[in-house]
């Protein structure tokens, strides 16, 4: 209709609430209520024969604000006056109901933007808590399987109040467990954490995507406000240090490992970066493998541990972006401290690998300082002079021409891994193999220039989380 000079038109559409809910006034109506409980819409058309004949003749049965019934031709005229006299009508009621559905879909977008904002702001947690619930986002996306998570108090029972310590790092306590079906656990504390807890949710996240003889299992967790734990399967004989080091002999009673265990223990390691190399969905870059991070089962069998400065990639990418140092010093690939040698990728891993097996051979740190730092002996390139020089190795423990070959490959597979150029160490698929193939196929590799920083202690971390 026209009205001083304008065109405006006005709908009124009854609504019909659920049986017992009165019908509201305009300026009463709950339209929260109103769209959760929904309504129904009703039109009638009053001259039904009018409408038969309409459809006979090809218009559409409508109506007007000014007329019950008019049929709408598809020339855009009526039944009853085929002219454009009622062509602004029409425009103007389709100018009509595009304003009420417009103004359905705000009034729809700010009951729901509001609703969404009470949820928010119902969420007891803290911005420490987003990173962990992208985790959960993301391993419900992918079909990962999320450990079961644990609350303080039973934490608080299963380690007996943490009565059972079974060591310590710059990360926090590890304590023996024990849970309700007897089965033994290790549970770590966390103690220190960087940023918004990255490593914790870092570790949660990249281990829970493995599932190797050669990565250790990860039962479950605990997140509970400023707590942070981590439960494990219980590792009978520790940590790879313990065996490795000539000082904890005498002074903690283990054992010497024959040549035959620590060749194994090798291996293992080896097929288990692998598998985070190449056997998972995502490369898993872990950034600290160390004799401190292999945990050995009642057999010896190694399995990799302590996945809180791991890195997870694609497989595509042949390096990554990485901001600040990340490991262990001693332990730590050349290119992670001094970008100009190359880009960081899976073969940071091989040379942490590489440094690792050196100390199991020499069951001692690769540096060891004399009174000064100019009595100090590096060891990878003092075993290297003797191999190039073809000289007695000069190792503990070598009984038989077995024990010679075994220690022999592992050092020259070592010495390939550490090479200063991360290009030319194999990676951990060539490794394996060369583990596995003859030491006569192997060439002894040029001497590393360039050695990792060297550490006060096995345990000194230096990291960034990106």
């Amino acid at each position: 209709m026209q009205k001083n000079g304008s065109c405006q038109l006005s709908s009124t559409i009854p609504v019909e609430m659920k049986e017992g809910i009165p019908n509201p006034t305009l300026e009463s109506i709950n339209y929260t209520m109103l769209l959760r409980n929904g309504f129904t819409m009703n039109w009638t058309l009053l001259t039904k024969e009018s409408c038969a004949k309409c459809r006979h003749s090809g218009g559409r049965c409508g109506r007007s604000n000014d007329r019950e019934f008019v049929c709408y031709c598809s020339d855009g005229s009526d039944y009853e006056k085929c002219g454009k006299g009622l062509s602004l009508l029409k425009k103007g009621a389709i100018f009509g109901s595009l304003s009420v559905v417009g103004a359905v879909a705000m009034v729809l977008a700010y009951l729901c933007k509001k609703r969404l904002c009470n949820q928010k702001s119902m969420v007891p947690w803290s911005k420490k808590m987003n990173g962990f619930h992208k985790f959960e986002a993301v391993c419900e996306n992918h079909a990962m399987p999320i450990p079961r998570r644990y609350s303080y108090a039973e934490i608080k029972r299963i380690t007996n109040s943490f009565k059972d310590k079974l060591g310590q790092g710059g990360y926090g306590s590890v304590y023996k467990g024990n849970l309700p079906n007897g089965c033994l656990v290790a549970v770590k504390i966390l103690s220190k954490l960087r940023g918004d807890g990255e490593e914790f949710i870092n570790e949660v996240n990249s281990i829970s995507r493995t599932s190797h003889v050669n990565i250790v299992n990860l039962l479950g967790f605990c997140f509970h406000k400023t707590k942070r734990a981590l439960v494990y399967e219980f590792m009978t004989n520790g940590s790879l240090e313990k065996f490795i080091y000539e000082e904890n002999y005498s002074k903690l009673g283990y054992c010497h490992l024959g040549w035959d265990t620590l060749f194994q223990i090798s291996l293992g390691i080896a097929q288990g970066l692998e598998y985070l190399h190449q056997g998972c969905n995502s490369r898993i870059l872990h950034f600290d493998i160390k004799p401190h991070n292999i945990l050995l089962d009642e057999n010896y069998r190694p399995k990799i541990s302590d996945f809180g400065l791991a890195k997870i990639s694609h497989r595509e990418e042949s390096t990554i972006s990485l901001f600040g140092a990340r490991g262990t010093a001693g332990f730590m690939a050349p290119e992670v401290f001094c970008r100009n040698i190359g880009g960081i990728s899976h073969k940071s891993d091989v040379y942490s690998f590489g440094m690792t097996v050196l100390e199991m051979v020499g069951r001692r740190k690769n540096i060891v300082a004399g009174v000064d730092r100019t009595s100090e002996v590096y060891f990878p390139h003092w075993i290297h002079k003797r191999l190039e020089l073809q000289e007695e190795l000069e190792l503990q423990n070598i009984v038989n021409e077995g024990d010679r070959e075994k220690a022999r490959k592992m050092i020259i597979v070592s010495l390939w891994c550490i090479q200063t150029n991360p290009s030319i160490r194999p990676a951990m698929t060539e490794v394996v193999d060369m583990l596995r193939g003859s030491v006569d196929c192997l060439q002894v590799p040029p001497k590393p220039y360039l050695s990792s920083p060297s550490r006060s202690s096995p345990t000194t971390s230096m990291s960034m989380i990106v």
